[in-house]
């Protein structure tokens, strides 16, 4: 059924979203967008928590997403099972699920978001959407890998604020006790 989907999408193919889709996919590649965001956030003194909560986030979507869940899982991608298929950029070497591209983009954005940054998670949202939709769009990966990614970068952005307002908590108790 996800092969049906991925080639529904692909009837769906137009010259610009064969030009726009590879552009938008490479926002998310190794995650540049997001980490050039997080380094700017973390730079500016009233964003610094936010970026670090960001690059948490990023930090802890590579360990699970790509350190750990990939290997174990081990999934082929649609263009293996799908030689017909025509790419519009290079093959990607990994394995498929989760979408490491999804992960990382809605680990941004749910971190901006858990975060409380009022304005930046909505774009941010937007361009995770996009960059989700671009990697089934360009046949790199299933449906449920997309999901997965998602869900799983929610929970790194999540997770992410907890941990950061954790070692805020530690280091305000220590200031206290001087």
């Amino acid at each position: 059924m996800e092969i049906q989907i991925l080639d529904w999408i692909q009837n769906l193919r137009t010259p610009a979203g064969d030009v726009l889709m590879p552009m938008i996919t490479s926002l998310g590649n190794v995650g540049i967008a997001w980490i050039i965001l997080a380094a700017l956030l973390l730079m500016i003194r009233r964003t610094r928590r936010t970026g670090a909560v960001l690059a948490a986030a990023l930090v802890l979507d590579v360990i699970l997403c790509n350190g750990i869940i990939k290997n174990a899982v081990a999934r082929m991608r649609p263009f293996d099972r799908n030689p017909l298929a025509e790419l519009l950029i290079h093959k990607p070497l990994d394995y498929s699920f989760p979408s490491g591209h999804t992960a990382a983009s809605f680990a941004a954005a749910s971190g901006l978001y858990f975060a409380g940054e009022r304005r930046l998670w909505k774009p941010a949202l937007v361009l995770a959407a996009l960059i989700a939709f671009s990697r089934l769009y360009l046949y790199v990966h299933y449906p449920t890998d997309v999901v997965g990614g998602a869900v799983l970068g929610i929970f790194c952005g999540y997770l992410a604020e907890k941990i950061v307002e954790r070692v805020s908590e530690k280091k305000a108790d220590k200031a206290d006790k001087k």
